[in-house]
């Protein structure tokens, strides 16, 4: 064929990859846990197109226009319009004086809840979230658009806004907020039903309390916090002691001192925790081999892993990953 004749598209993905997934492919090539992180990044930027997504009706439009052929259909629709910032409340027809007040007061019962939800955020109050069980339905907000799905979709993207920024008053560094706050994103866009959004809404809550518990930096000083950050960015690599000193410009024994004084635990205390309960997750989330967790947790000795694993945890990774399952 001619080059003219030939429009290449690409790359897209169909759906999302997710973590487990990126894993399983890198063990499949035998791609090392040194390059997770590049491959992740690779795939968060590869765009996600489903069969029904509008860019398909673009490209339609596209073709048609490149090439002049009737093969390809094309409706320009051109909308224009203007609209104040804060228009004027427009009583519906034969809506009483009554009805309005009693909408007013569910409004103002809807933001008090919001705003207790997003100081229960900024505090890390993780538990509080069966107080707000009625709050996370699909009926919770009203009604702005015909489609029921897009509207319930469009409340989880603003809550997900609201939380965002909420824990990041309450000292969650940028780095967790970005993770959460992506995911969320793409969960929100894949959400089939209000009852899926529902459920996001409560998950959001939860995992935003949650990240704000385990990981506020706000008490810690500068070197803590990006200690912090190295150690939680990357757990598969080199994080000796030496090597966090030496990436900061610090003494080894400075470090330590002011680590263990600020967090209550020594460095490598601190590593072992994070990569024991990384391994937990891929044993409970992926099927890769015990050797490949291993090696995405920053240690290369399998035999050593699983030593140090079932010290922390009471079971090997196989018998943690047996009863997990259950």
């Amino acid at each position: 064929l001619n080059e003219k004749n030939i429009l290449v598209v690409g790359p897209y993905l169909s759906s999302p990859v997710n973590s487990a997934e990126i894993l399983e492919i890198e063990e499949s090539l035998g791609i090392s846990a040194s390059k997770h992180k590049i491959l992740t990044e690779y795939f968060a930027s590869v765009p996600v197109l489903p069969e029904n997504d509008r860019m398909f009706i673009i490209l339609d439009a596209f073709c048609e226009r490149i090439w002049g052929t009737a093969s390809f259909a094309t409706i320009e629709i051109v909308q224009k319009y203007t609209r104040d910032i804060l228009p004027e409340y427009s009583a519906p027809q034969g809506e009483k004086i009554d009805e309005i007040l009693e909408n007013a007061k569910i409004l103002e019962m809807r933001y008090s809840a919001e705003n207790e939800l997003i100081t229960a955020v900024r505090l890390g109050q993780y538990h509080k979230e069966k107080m707000f069980a009625s709050f996370f339905n699909e009926n919770m907000f009203e009604r702005r658009l015909q489609d029921v799905l897009r509207n319930a979709k469009n409340y989880c993207i603003i809550m997900n806004t609201l939380l965002r920024k909420a824990s990041e008053q309450g000292g969650l560094h940028p780095f967790h907020i970005d993770i959460l706050s992506s995911n969320f994103a793409k969960r929100i866009e894949l959400a089939a039903n209000t009852v899926e959004t529902a459920e996001l809404m409560k998950e959001m809550f939860s995992a935003y309390c949650l990240a704000v518990y385990q990981n506020n930096t706000q008490k810690y000083s500068a070197i803590v916090k990006k200690t912090l950050l190295i150690v939680d960015s990357d757990i598969s690599s080199e994080l000796s002691l030496a090597v966090l000193a030496k990436k900061q410009g610090v003494s080894p024994g400075y470090l330590a001192t002011v680590f263990k004084k600020e967090t209550s635990k020594t460095i490598s205390e601190y590593i072992r925790d994070k990569r024991i309960n990384h391994a937990m997750y891929l044993l409970n989330t992926t099927n890769l081999q015990i050797q490949t967790v291993a090696m995405h947790c920053g240690i290369m000795d399998v035999q050593y892993f699983s030593k140090m694993f079932k010290k922390q945890i009471g079971k090997s990774p196989k018998e943690y990953r047996e009863s997990s399952k259950r």
